[in-house]
């Protein structure tokens, strides 16, 4: 069984994280994609974040829809920080047969030398899927010599363009401006009658 695992804060998911997962689940031949809710994500401390139940509320509507997709608390059954090298090691041992693809952008990517224990990570998976982004530089030269075996571990996802982020999206709801499809039409649902992000 191959397996990818999509981590995110999905605060809220929209359409462009489902593209991604769609994409990413056709390319690498997964059998499934797990949504890992992250309660607590290390590059965004201090920034103001909604409650996990309402973002794995929204995360259970995308997951529904898709027999491909399956929501994963993994992270919300240990006290934070999450590092994605724990995570997959977790995984590793609910899934022993299976081949775990960690699925990441390719700013992740050039970010990976300051991730916690980034060996460790890659030692942790059978590869990353990498999204590509427009305008951002890698230079896998430099990324090999800090992470050996790196490049041999890489699968590139081509992904269409899309420009949509979840901080936008807030701001959008926030101030009454059009957000409807730019949202799983089942979370767009929840949104409204919750009155999410008004606020």
């Amino acid at each position: 069984m191959r397996i990818g695992l999509f981590g995110g804060t999905f605060d809220p998911p929209h359409i462009g994280h489902q593209i991604l997962a769609a994409e990413a689940q056709q390319q690498l031949s997964l059998e499934r994609v797990l949504w890992i809710v992250t309660p607590d994500p290390p590059h965004k401390q201090g920034q103001p974040i909604s409650p996990v139940a309402q973002r794995i509320e929204l995360v259970r509507a995308v997951t529904d829809a898709d027999p491909a997709f399956e929501l994963c608390t993994v992270e919300l059954e240990r006290p934070g920080p999450h590092y994605a090298r724990d995570t997959l090691q977790i995984l590793q041992g609910r899934y022993p047969t299976a081949e775990l693809f960690y699925l990441i952008g390719q700013d992740s990517l050039r970010d990976l030398p300051t991730w916690h224990d980034p060996q460790g990570l890659l030692a942790a998976c059978a590869g990353l899927g990498v999204m590509r982004r427009p305008g951002v530089q890698t230079d896998l030269t430099a990324l090999e010599a800090q992470l050996p075996g790196l490049q041999q571990r890489l699968h590139w996802i081509e992904t269409p363009l899309i420009e949509i982020s979840a901080r936008d999206l807030r701001q959008r709801i926030a101030s009454g401006a059009a957000y409807r499809y730019y949202l799983p039409a089942a979370v767009a649902a929840l949104v409204q009658a919750n009155d999410w992000y008004r606020r």
